[in-house]
């Protein structure tokens, strides 16, 4: 199961069949970004693709001596533009690919547009989804994906169905399914799903085996503390404090930046330094960057010997390899030296240990003392503050004597925005305990005092570390066959294995980095099972924010206001000054 290699696959296969000469690749704006999340422009080069195009950019110039490679989602929008396309060709053939499966009606469509007879093939090639690593793929739905509580906004509901199908037929697999009980979104996505696969039975017609995999779908609702919570692994910190989309990361707002540096490229197949670091925490990465810059140094060294022409030679063959370098110890380096800036600024670490203060512990006095400590110190944020009022709320909601009302009235008093307070104050509606199946703060009762007071006195390894997400329970339970039926309801009569190898875990509302971690962290661990997770997006503290506004209220993000920090153009709550 990897979702990278699936893609590649494809989209090579794609590529190869329209044979050797000069191509034209035209996309619409998600396979755009499908492509390129696993190919980069130097790839595709090598396969004799010269030039990249938007199907819906009108102004394209007519290229004759060009193939053109047509590789679309198969929407009403996209077939009325391939028509026209067809109509008036602007290269000598066209092969198109859809990512998924498209209906006669709109086929038959096409055929009589193709008035030229320049169409050489027409498939279906199912990669319908954002590869964002082998073990994670996204369908990158924005503005929350609800329509009220328990509701689905249809659009979404529509893409998060043609996502999955697409998924499970790159795999060839036709999965047991599970859906959490407790939600009625998981329910009716796991019933859209199981309709889609009985529709085009045909295409799931695999050859079934005891190691077919078993798809789980579960609601962020579940877990609402993960995207609460400041992370402190390089890929998660990056994508909280600055922002990641589509493996890029917008720099256009840090003081002095260059041209080259403004918008990056942080992908673990093109550069070698993050793929060995996404999942370090950040004082590793620290000691990491001053090796990767001593290497660097040495190597600047050599390049400036220039004294014979051997000398020459050797700089020539191994310029490529210096310049690759130096983009890349110039990449990271800036990123460090922000995350460090927005990390002493905002003053995270003190507040990282007060929100797992309020994930891990059960001391009420001790933590509204601590709250109040950093309101008094003024040092917090608006969307620590934000952050920290919404833990408090998850995690004492059924305290006596807890201060919600007061909490959310000093938001109010400290220049909090109003629309804000109400996302904040409304987070219990979205994912109090009443709306969960798990118990994330643990209980009162004896066993777990004692499991609480063990782990006290074990210690910790790092104190803002000590969470851990709610899937690594989840998948815990699954892989060794005591997930509950009651927790987890089997759709219709599907078998499952006892004890299944492969998993799927579907996140609706957005999944984390901090979840991607520990999915990669199973997967090499040693004990022989394979999951990938997916999500109807990867979230930050932002995007979370969006689902629990579309699942208070029926779905309008439209005048949404940020947490206040100075802004990026990035999709990071915290941005750049």
């Amino acid at each position: 199961m990897d979702a990278v290699k699936g893609v590649r696959l494809y989209i090579g296969k794609m590529i190869d069949d329209a044979s050797s000469g000069m191509k034209v690749l035209l996309m619409d704006k998600e396979t755009t970004t499908i492509v390129s999340v696993v190919y980069s422009q130097s790839e595709m080069l090598q396969r004799e693709v010269y030039l990249f195009e938007r199907l819906d950019n009108r102004s394209r110039d007519t290229m004759k001596h060009l193939k053109a490679v047509v590789f679309v989602r198969p929407t009403q929008e996209n077939i009325s533009l391939l028509a026209t396309e067809l109509k008036e060709p602007r290269y000598s053939n066209y092969f198109i690919y859809f990512s998924n499966v498209v209906s006669k009606t709109d086929l038959k469509y096409l055929a009589e547009s193709d008035e030229h007879e320049v169409v050489a093939e027409v498939s279906e090639y199912f990669c319908d989804y954002v590869a964002s690593a082998p073990h994670l793929f996204s369908l990158n739905i924005d503005g929350g994906c609800y329509n009220g509580r328990g509701q689905w906004r249809s659009a979404a509901l529509t893409r998060a169905t043609q996502g999955l199908t697409a998924m499970l037929l790159t795999l060839k697999v036709c999965p047991a399914i599970r859906y959490q009980t407790s939600s009625e979104t998981a329910r009716k996505l796991a019933e859209s799903l199981r309709s889609m696969i009985n529709k085009e039975a045909a295409l799931f017609d695999f050859r079934r085996s005891e190691n077919d995999p078993l798809l789980i779908i579960m609601d962020r609702s579940e877990d609402p503390v993960t995207p609460l919570l400041n992370q402190w692994t390089y890929e998660a910190m990056v994508h909280e404090l600055i922002g990641i989309r589509n493996n890029r990361v917008d720099l256009s707002s840090v003081s002095g930046i260059s041209q080259e540096l403004r918008e990056v490229v942080l992908s673990a197949d093109q550069d070698e330094f993050y793929a060995a670091n996404l999942y370090s925490n950040f004082g590793e990465i620290a000691q990491n960057m001053k090796q990767l810059m001593d290497v660097f140094q040495t190597k600047s060294m050599n390049q400036q010997k220039v004294e014979s022409i051997s000398d020459m030679k050797a700089f020539l063959e191994n310029y490529p390899q210096f310049k690759k370098m130096s983009g890349t110890v110039a990449k990271h380096v800036t990123i460090v030296d922000e995350l460090s800036r927005l990390m002493s600024k905002y003053h995270l670490l003190e507040v990282s240990a007060v929100e797992q203060e309020l994930a891990c512990h059960r001391d009420h006095t001790s933590a509204i003392q601590k709250i109040r400590s950093l309101i008094t110190a003024n040092q917090l944020s608006t969307t620590s503050f934000a952050r920290l009022v919404a833990l408090y709320q998850l995690s004492y909601e059924r305290h006596t004597n807890n201060d919600i009302q007061g909490l959310l009235d000093t938001m109010s008093r400290n220049g909090c925005d109003t629309e804000l307070v109400r996302v904040v104050a409304s987070i219990l509606q979205y994912a109090g305990s009443r709306y969960r199946s798990s118990e994330l703060f643990g209980t009162d009762n004896p066993i777990q005092i004692t499991k609480r007071l063990f782990k006290g006195l074990q210690g910790v390894e790092n104190i803002y570390t000590q969470h851990k997400p709610w899937i690594s329970t989840i998948l815990d339970l699954t892989l060794k066959g005591k997930l509950k039926e009651s927790v987890y309801s089997s759709l219709g009569n599907a078998m499952t294995r006892e004890r299944p190898q492969d998993v799927i875990l579907f996140i609706i509302g957005g999944c984390t980095y901090q979840e991607s971690l520990v999915v990669n962290s199973i997967n090499n661990s040693g004990i022989g099972a394979r999951v990938m997770l997916g999500s109807t997006n990867i979230i930050n503290f932002d995007g979370f924010l969006d689902e629990v506004r579309s699942a208070v209220v029926p779905h309008s993000t439209k005048g949404a206001v940020r947490p206040k920090h100075p802004q990026s153009g990035g999709g990071s709550s915290y941005g750049i000054s």
